[in-house]
């Protein structure tokens, strides 16, 4: 027994131990890198999918391919889009932009206001007006076109007013030019 202590304290004793203690760091470097691998193998099967055959950089041209693909879709569905608002806005030209409703008693009667002129007006300033004149034994409606904010007749003061109101914010507040008169 006493030879073995002797053993390790001499040359070859000390060789083993340093050649122990370095297999020793060896081990514990393999099982390091081995962790360290098995960590970017799960994170690669995170970005990758299952499938860990190719590697990074294929994995980055097929995206940036799906993404130029995308891209494109995108693009000619936007243009499809701007087609058909295109569409959308030239149906609506034509169509009811400015109305305005009022009402007034006629024949200077207490009857509730129940007498009424109505414009109706796209945005071009163009449309009709329709008086609707209530008596208490009869009734009568009246149409008059507008073109560009101008009457073909005469209109009431209650037709220019309800033009007037129509036109009013949306067309700067001067109310436009009918029949000749300026609206105030």
């Amino acid at each position: 027994m006493a030879r073995m202590a002797t053993a390790i304290t001499d040359t070859q004793g000390i060789v083993a131990l340093a050649a122990a203690a370095v297999a020793l760091v060896a081990l514990a470097g393999c099982v390091a890198l081995a962790l360290a691998l098995r960590r970017l193998r799960r994170g690669q099967r995170l970005v990758l999918g299952e499938l860990g055959e190719r590697d990074v950089i294929e994995h980055a041209a097929d995206m940036q391919d799906g993404f130029e693909a995308l891209k494109g879709y995108v693009e000619a569905a936007a243009a499809r889009l701007d087609g058909r608002l295109a569409g959308v806005e030239g149906a609506l030209h034509g169509t009811i932009a400015h109305r305005a409703l009022v009402r007034y008693d006629a024949y200077n009667e207490l009857s509730g206001q129940q007498s009424m002129s109505i414009a109706l007006l796209d945005d071009g300033r163009s449309g009709i007006v329709l008086s609707c004149i209530h008596h208490r034994d009869q009734a009568r409606v009246y149409a008059k076109q507008v073109h560009d904010g101008r009457a073909e007749q005469e209109l009431s003061p209650e037709e220019q007013e309800a033009v007037r109101l129509a036109l009013g914010p949306a067309d700067g507040g001067d109310g436009g030019d009918v029949a000749g008169q300026r609206l105030s």
